[in-house]
């Protein structure tokens, strides 16, 4: 244990509010309710329904919260998986298989989404066969509908739209392009990973000021499947989300049977096979315990932080916020000195930054443990930008220099297959033995 504690001392510091991504933190208190409850089924495995009813049940509720925050009726099911990139592959593999089905003149099935959409989605096309057709996204970072339409053409099996889109945290317009699937007889994959567990709460405090926010779940005719996260914005332990479907139909072709082994009769609902029992108890745990209320509340908090950072950077001389988000996922660019040797200034202040490309930002996603903190990442913020603005030679030094290098390299020039091999390099540096 002293080591393990060691290990922890150089890693992002999250709990202060100084990390704006990977981790979702509630309170002191509702992260123990997790523990407990994940402790309780520790040994548990979900591999097995018949073994441990008690998982299916829970399993089947969380299921069912989330169909009914998402505007679904009692056909829409779904199954849970260890994360938003399992919640997505299901997806794509239901599609795919279902093409398989009803479309078997389709050989080499396409998917089309923006190029906002989240990595995971060409991830998922590369492992099961499925070729993406990326389009652009209009100006205000939401994808473009008529894009879409023109590439709708024989071999489309699915379109994806996001809610929000993780870059620039902005819906796309679901609506639309679920007409454009009826239209084309297409499956409409809405990936929620992100907001799914809070939008439906920006929902109603919008509908409160007199609002309104893009429909974007179930209640839209032509959606027919969603995932969301539970780990992110539903404020469970990781790793845990929901894959749904409109009806139990399309998600059958999400299922693996084999009849065939000789150690006996294997289905398996989701990728994994053994599923950690602790993971859907504590989600179960998350939502039981904060109920409708509570989740509204916290949005609401959030969402007041999230308005006081982004009135905070619109008022820095030179940085603006990109687009209009619909929650508490945003970016800001600079268009005076360098984003990118301010984000290593941060750095150097104890903030963990993330950085993005195309345009070049910065990306923050807001949580509870963020309150507190906002006055002085403002105020780190301005001293960063006025130091740089003083010295724009920080531009050519450490990570400002490699990302603003990346970042002039043309989309069809040769050079930017060397950022995959580069990145790939990378990762197996890191998981190099010591």
């Amino acid at each position: 244990m002293k080591q393990l504690h060691q290990l922890r001392e150089k890693d992002a510091n999250w709990y202060d509010g100084r990390t704006f991504s990977l981790v979702y933190h509630r309170s002191d208190a509702h992260t123990q309710l997790l523990k407990d409850a994940y402790g309780l089924f520790f040994a548990e495995n979900a591999l097995n329904p018949s073994a441990f009813p008690s998982l299916r049940r829970m399993e089947n509720e969380v299921v069912s919260m989330a169909a009914g925050l998402l505007g679904g009726d009692d056909q829409v099911c779904g199954s849970m998986t260890s994360g938003g990139s399992e919640s997505l592959l299901m997806a794509c593999k239901a599609y795919r298989d279902q093409a398989r089905a009803d479309k078997p003149h389709i050989t080499a099935p396409e998917m089309i989404l923006a190029v906002s959409a989240h990595p995971a989605l060409m991830k998922a096309a590369h492992y099961l066969g499925i070729r993406p057709i990326v389009v652009p996204v209009d100006a205000d970072f939401r994808m473009d509908v008529a894009a879409v339409k023109q590439a709708i053409g024989p071999n489309t099996i699915f379109l994806v739209g996001s809610a929000p889109a993780y870059p620039q945290g902005v819906i796309d317009p679901i609506p639309e392009l679920a007409a454009l699937a009826q239209a084309h007889q297409l499956g409409l994959h809405v990936d929620a990973c992100v907001g799914g567990f809070m939008l439906p709460f920006v929902r109603i405090l919008r509908q409160q000021e007199g609002h309104t926010l893009t429909p974007f779940d179930f209640s839209v005719p032509g959606v027919t499947s969603m995932s969301a996260d539970l780990h992110k914005y539903g404020f469970a332990a990781k790793g845990a989300s929901v894959i749904l479907h409109r009806t139990p139909e399309q998600r059958r072709h999400q299922f693996f049977v084999y009849a065939e082994w000789s150690g006996g009769l294997f289905a398996s609902t989701t990728l994994l096979g053994t599923r950690p029992g602790g993971a859907i108890a504590a989600a179960w745990a998350a939502l039981t315990s904060l109920g409708r209320q509570g989740y509204l509340e916290m949005t609401q908090g959030i969402l007041a932080t999230s308005r006081a950072l982004q009135d905070g950077i619109n008022q820095i001389p030179g940085l603006r916020v990109l687009g209009r988000p619909d929650m508490s996922v945003f970016a800001f660019v600079s268009d005076g000195p360098d984003l990118f040797a301010i984000g290593d200034l941060m750095e150097l202040k104890g903030w963990h930054i993330d950085r993005q490309q195309k345009p070049s930002a910065i990306h923050l996603m807001i949580t509870p443990a963020h309150k507190e903190i906002v006055a002085s990442y403002l105020a780190d913020l301005r001293a960063s930008v006025e130091h740089v603005t003083a010295h724009p030679e920080l531009a050519s030094e450490g990570n400002a220099a490699f990302y603003g290098a990346l970042s002039h390299i043309p989309e069809d020039a040769p050079e930017r297959g060397m950022v995959s091999t580069f990145i790939m390099q990378h990762i197996e540096g890191l998981y190099r033995q010591s």
